[in-house]
């Protein structure tokens, strides 16, 4: 029987030990994520045999992450099933990328049916890709740089601290009054988490970058590493009067984040059409696809 607890800030050294030694880029694995979201799924976990397993509730169904670690995967995953058993709920499982769907199915043939939504791929790119904007297929950002360069003349990029927190909740108070979030309740969830995260900065191992113009907030950034060399972009908020102002945020960003993160994800579109032209148009190296599970005798 797996022991579940709920998911504390208190337990991001138990949960950051598993994942940051991952080869997983999935942006749902993030522990800023999983620690400022949990409000909405009730996140649980257990480490077990050397994985870590996440469980919550999506649309008031029991779910379950793909586990993350190395050692007897079919066991864990036989563990899961028993569990959503003893639960009386249906066995589902989310975040599984095509290689590890590929492994389950030697593991396990026949036993689980596999699908896909593409609204909730990750977007995954080249850090130096957006740090350097090199190339004919950046021409159009480059020029929204520049134009951005030449019409603000005093600019400055600093990094958040515990100072300008209160700035960057302003700023975003006003783009949610530009954007109506009260009458969306997807961006009234959104500036929960991101309200969280923002007032435990330090706690959950954030970093990030505010953008000022005239010595105004223009725009600010923010995210955590999700393994060794793939570093997570959670929030992006920018006022839209200010033109280019969140092309230069984005560079920014990829600028001062260490080298060693090859990649950034910069999570999903949610099948919004303006969000996934705007991350298409910075040319992913990867588009991550994570697909759930279910077993094939419940279908």
């Amino acid at each position: 029987m797996i022991r579940f607890k709920d998911l504390t800030i208190e337990d991001k050294e138990a949960i950051t030990s598993i994942t940051m030694n991952s080869e997983r880029k999935n942006c749902d694995l993030s522990f800023s994520n999983l620690c400022s979201w949990r409000f909405m799924y009730g996140t649980q976990f257990a480490v077990v045999e050397g994985f870590l397993i996440l469980r919550f509730r999506i649309n008031n169904k029991l779910a379950y992450m793909m586990p993350v670690g190395e050692g007897n995967l079919k066991k864990i995953l036989e563990e899961l099933i028993e569990d959503s058993k003893n639960e009386g709920e249906p066995f589902l499982m989310y975040g599984v990328c095509n290689n590890m769907k590929e492994e389950i199915g030697k593991l396990m043939p026949d036993t689980l049916e596999f699908s896909s939504n593409r609204d909730y791929v990750d977007y995954v790119y080249l850090r130096t890709d957006l740090a350097e904007l090199k190339g004919k297929k950046f021409q159009s950002k480059r020029n929204h740089v520049n134009k951005f360069y030449k019409t603000y003349s005093d600019y400055e990029y600093v990094p958040i601290t515990k100072e300008r927190i209160d700035e960057c909740l302003r700023l975003e108070e006003e783009w949610c009054r530009a954007n109506d979030c009260s009458q969306q309740n997807g961006l009234g969830n959104e500036r929960r988490s991101l309200t969280y995260a923002l007032n435990h900065f330090d706690e959950l191992g954030l970093s990030g970058g505010v953008l000022y113009v005239n010595g105004k907030i223009a725009a600010f950034t923010f995210g955590m590493p999700i393994n060794y060399e793939t570093f997570g972009v959670h929030v992006e908020k920018a006022d839209t009067a200010i033109e280019g102002a969140y092309n230069v945020i984005n560079q920014e960003f990829a600028r001062h984040i260490p080298e060693q993160y090859i990649y950034l994800n910069r999570e999903e579109d949610l099948g919004i059409e303006g969000l996934r032209k705007a991350k298409l148009s910075y040319q992913p190296a990867i588009l991550l696809e994570k697909n759930f599970a279910r077993l094939k005798e419940q279908i």
